[in-house]
């Protein structure tokens, strides 16, 4: 099942995340956040559901009709031609790829949808992935697409090859996790689709949202903050630092990555000893993840985690596993609730 590996900077890719839908904490005496389509704030320390932005991608003005054929360098280096987007199909790792053609105004060619792929105009395609989120060769060449965009966090690489050799065009864009890369990503998924001047539009509005999102609190106050990746039904706890993409989040949000301080980088295995020379203030952790150990209590049973100053006052914010680290149209929309998270007043 799910299973993390060494991905460039050990991002976790294919087969480390599974999706949940639903924001509840089961139990765990959660409040929400304020931000988009969510409201109300926590009145003390505990558990809060950031409200992630749960509606579809927000579409460009005037969609283009495609230009094509075109010719892409993918990321692998390699030279692709694309002559039709009548059927796009769009996977990765985070479910990003798939907002990018929605927000582009393609999203009525979007054919099928991986796991992660959860925004609601897509929950109704087809999914093509198998074990978590491994390719089904059998399952895209059903859905005979005219183009497949993906990027390295998604595989394995045979099937990717495999539809090439199908006749397929094949397209793989950088799958960086950073703020940064977000505008090069659209721009790259829009020149595959050829409607270039879309994804000028698309990353300018995006960048805009970013930097109206990204702002520290207005003490100044920075707290420091660890995400956790836990996965208890197969045993994976890792903390991110560094590269892992949810540093960026964090940081964005007006928090310090506990995991960077500790000069971590990427995901690297849970320790007692690396929970309380981290010492967050705030536990970050993915909804799907902390229903998987039980939920806070759960979480406060790992090694460390109760010895920190966020164990001692369960201050734990939890984010739908489709939107923290999707860097894509919605970003800067949950940045904007993560910050109200991070920085609640607990009193």
């Amino acid at each position: 099942m799910t299973r993390p590996v060494q991905h460039r900077s050990l991002r976790l890719r294919a087969g480390a995340f599974a999706v949940a839908c639903s924001f509840a904490l089961g139990g765990c005496g959660a409040s929400t956040a304020a931000g988009p389509g969510g409201s109300g704030g926590g009145a003390g320390c505990g558990p809060v559901t950031v409200a992630a932005p749960s509606g579809d991608p927000v579409a460009v003005d005037r969609p283009a009709e495609p230009r094509l054929p075109v010719t892409v360098r993918s990321a692998d280096g390699s030279m692709v031609t694309v002559r039709d987007a009548r059927r796009v199909l769009a996977v990765d790792l985070y479910g990003s790829l798939a907002e990018i053609v929605y927000g582009l105004g393609l999203g009525d060619r979007l054919v099928g949808r991986d796991v992660s792929t959860t925004f609601p105009a897509a929950r109704r395609l087809p999914l093509v992935t198998a074990q978590g989120h491994d390719l089904s060769a059998e399952a895209v060449l059903r859905l005979n697409p005219s183009v497949i965009l993906a990027d390295g966090t998604i595989g394995p690489p045979e099937v990717l090859a495999q539809l090439r050799r199908s006749g397929i065009p094949v397209v793989l864009v950088d799958a960086r996790e950073t703020l940064a890369a977000i505008g090069p990503r659209v721009s790259a998924v829009a020149a595959a689709l050829g409607v270039p001047d879309a994804g000028r539009g698309l990353a300018a509005r995006v960048s805009r949202e970013i930097a109206g999102a990204a702002r520290p609190a207005p003490s100044g106050e920075r707290p420091r903050v660890a995400f956790l990746y836990v996965r208890g039904n197969a045993g994976v706890y890792l903390i991110g630092g560094r590269g892992a993409g949810s540093d960026a989040m964090i940081e964005a949000a007006g928090g310090t990555d506990a995991g960077s301080v500790l000069g971590l980088s990427g995901f690297r295995p849970l320790t007692s000893e690396g929970m309380i020379n981290a010492a967050p203030r705030v536990l970050l952790v993915l909804s799907g993840g902390l229903r998987s150990v039980g939920g806070a209590s759960g979480l406060l049973r790992l090694p460390g985690v109760a010895q920190t100053p966020a164990g001692r006052d369960r201050r734990i914010v939890d984010v739908e596993d489709g939107a923290l680290l999707s860097f894509g149209p919605r970003t800067g929309a949950t940045i904007t609730a993560l910050a109200a998270a991070v920085h609640r007043t607990c009193r």
